[in-house]
């Protein structure tokens, strides 16, 4: 019989420096899956309530998702959502504001928190990459970031005011500066890429014949050494992992692959999984295998990926054996030993 959000049991994990309990599941309010941007009213309300009886206390959002949409969605349910979830969401910083970075960033919090019609939130983070930008993403540059009156010192004031109660990064761009801004110590929380396609993030080094994007290498390692908080973002690739049809808005959102490639690795993994649930449950039982990450996002688009979600919990992490094939698939360029 299939488990329902009412009847799982999700781990809990303290965020890092934060000393915050997140659930091991977050729900993302994001574009992909899109739940809280897109569909019905009354949808979008059963989702909250849903995930919230299932033992999630985290919903992660951003300014830029929905336009906005899917922080006013939170913002009209919130307070009927017993107990009340932690709130995570970002700022995204764009060519024209950084002659005023500190002026942009509180900006971007001021309209949030309209939207979330509260007077703080739990998390904030920069949702830029850093170094070069992939696509239309601005980079910000590492002295940005760091340098006075720049990313960093604007998110100690503003959890000084009492406005934010922790700050943090997404991982993206390029790697050493990411790694960079990592060391430094000045970030709480970090969101991290990581999944069946990719996970070098965990990794020293790349195997030999690696095809599955950029390198991540040591960026979990260094998180640790800062005791910050990591959340595990894409753990179904976009979609790729989940689903043999392809996402209709996929945002590649890192280097040294495509949409093809994307594609074709999803599918090799796929199939390697095939037995050990849907498609969707046997990635996300490869991500609770790492429990360095103190949670892991998901983005969904109906009320039963939510029950798929929370029914793969009770099953545990992916078994050892099916794990080591999974490291010959890397090894070996996703083409099958």
């Amino acid at each position: 019989m299939q488990m329902t959000p009412t009847t799982a049991t999700l781990r809990k994990s303290v965020l890092g420096r934060t000393g915050l309990e997140i659930s091991e599941l977050v729900l993302g309010g994001g574009v992909t899956g899109g739940i809280l941007i897109n569909a019905e009213e009354a949808t979008r309300r059963a989702a909250l309530e849903r995930a919230v009886a299932a033992g999630i206390n985290w919903i992660d959002t951003a300014s830029i998702y929905g336009n906005g949409a899917s922080e006013e969605t939170l913002g009209r349910h919130l307070n009927h959502l017993v107990p009340r979830p932690h709130v995570s969401t970002k700022v995204r910083l764009e060519p024209e504001d950084t002659d005023d970075i500190a002026g942009a960033i509180e900006k971007g919090l001021v309209q949030s928190l309209r939207r979330l019609r509260s007077d703080s939130v739990t998390l904030f983070q920069l949702h830029n990459h850093i170094g070069r930008g992939i696509g239309d993403r601005l980079g910000l540059t590492v002295q940005q970031v760091l340098g006075p009156g720049g990313v960093a010192d604007t998110f100690d004031r503003l959890k000084q005011l009492g406005r934010i109660r922790a700050c943090g990064i997404t991982v993206a761009g390029e790697t050493p500066a990411c790694l960079e801004i990592i060391k430094s110590g000045r970030f709480d929380a970090a969101q991290v890429y990581y999944n069946a396609i990719n996970p070098s993030a965990a990794w020293r080094r790349l195997p030999g014949l690696w095809k599955g994007g950029q390198d991540f290498c040591g960026v979990l390692a260094a998180c640790f050494e800062q005791n910050m908080g990591v959340l595990n973002i894409r753990v179904w690739a976009g979609g790729v992992l989940a689903d043999a049809q392809p996402p209709q808005k996929l945002f590649v959102m890192t280097s040294d692959t495509d949409l093809d490639n994307e594609l074709r690795c999803g599918a090799a993994v796929r199939e390697l999984l095939a037995g050990e649930g849907t498609p969707a449950q046997a990635a996300l039982r490869f991500v609770l295998g790492n429990r360095d990450f103190a949670a892991r996002v998901i983005g969904i688009s109906s009320l039963a990926q939510l029950d798929e979600a929370v029914a793969a919990i009770p099953r545990g992490p992916l078994p050892s054996p099916v794990v080591s094939q999974l490291r010959l698939l890397w090894a070996n360029g996703f083409r099958p030993s």
